[in-house]
């Protein structure tokens, strides 16, 4: 079994295993991240959260099946487990590895949240509803190696964002949602399927939340181009940045991706200096929009 330095969850992975009656020989460190992910030989990938998120797992497997069953493609929950199975206050799931894909392209995370959008919600289990600012909080509190006017001052600004999105504008209306519907979490299979993956914050919400993880994409950082925008916008059938409601979603996204590289840069210095920049872009002290110096967390 590979290992991490300093990785403290292979014996979580151990005891799941041992609990699942599945051999946790051999397995190997996907990545750690806001999640730890192994894969083990064969064809199953574990999945173990951090500490405190049962309800979230347990909901992300009824997710999961429910996809499944609607015939969406999307990951699959490892058959003939009882799951999540919980150690040491972590939710341990596990799941069907994925055939061999890539990140999918603008316009095909368009067309496969386009059909997201479309699902009746379920009438076995509840979804609940989006929830913008989960875990932000805690990223803040934890990041011990900021100062304490940054935190000052990304407190205040939760504050106030907390503030606009009681008064969301009205747009579309609200519907099954991804949640966390960048390109890393949709992907395009060689047979030409495209994958949902990281179904945990699936909920009902505004379907602009998941549109305006491309959109920044283009608008925030430059990472696509102008034509892969429009072929995004095509495919959905909708421009998010037409919508007056588009910089409140976009300030709260900007904050978050902000907040989870803080919360990787409490345990791994080397993106300190990559927290520290989007901190200060975000705080309007390194120029406009977009901000080309934004790395990829991966």
């Amino acid at each position: 079994m590979s290992e991490a330095a300093g990785d403290c969850t292979t014996g979580v992975l151990r005891s799941a295993c041992l609990m699942a009656g599945i051999d946790p020989g051999d397995a190997e460190l996907l990545r750690h991240g806001e999640n730890a992910i192994y894969r083990l030989p064969g064809d199953t990938v574990v999945r173990i959260s951090r500490p405190g998120q049962q309800v979230a797992a347990h909901r992300e497997v009824m997710v999961a099946r429910w996809l499944e069953a609607s015939g969406v493609d999307a990951v699959r929950v490892a058959p003939s487990i009882e799951q999540p199975v919980e150690v040491d206050g972590r939710a341990v799931t596990f799941w069907r590895e994925l055939p061999p894909h890539h990140h999918g392209t603008p316009a095909q995370v368009a067309g496969a949240l386009k059909n997201l959008h479309s699902l009746t919600p379920p009438s076995t289990f509840d979804l609940g509803e989006l929830a913008p600012f989960v875990r932000v909080d805690a990223r803040i509190d934890g990041a011990s190696f900021l100062s304490d006017d940054d935190r000052h001052w990304m407190r205040e600004h939760l504050k106030n964002l907390r503030r606009r999105w009681e008064k969301l504008p009205i747009g579309l209306p609200w519907c099954v949602i991804h949640g966390d519907a960048w390109v890393g979490n949709v992907v395009a299979a060689e047979d030409g399927r495209v994958i949902l993956l990281d179904l945990e914050r699936t909920s009902l919400g505004p379907p602009e939340w998941d549109l305006v993880h491309t959109a920044i994409k283009r608008s925030s950082f430059g990472w696509i181009s102008a034509n892969q925008y429009r072929e995004f916008c095509d495919a959905y059938g909708y421009d998010v940045m037409e919508w007056e409601g588009f910089g409140l979603l976009r300030d709260i996204r900007e904050f978050r991706m902000t907040t989870m590289a803080v919360q990787t840069a409490t345990t791994d210095p080397g993106w300190r200096e990559q927290a520290g920049h989007r901190l200060m872009c975000i705080r309007r002290l390194a120029g406009e929009r977009p901000w080309l110096d934004w790395r990829v967390l991966e």
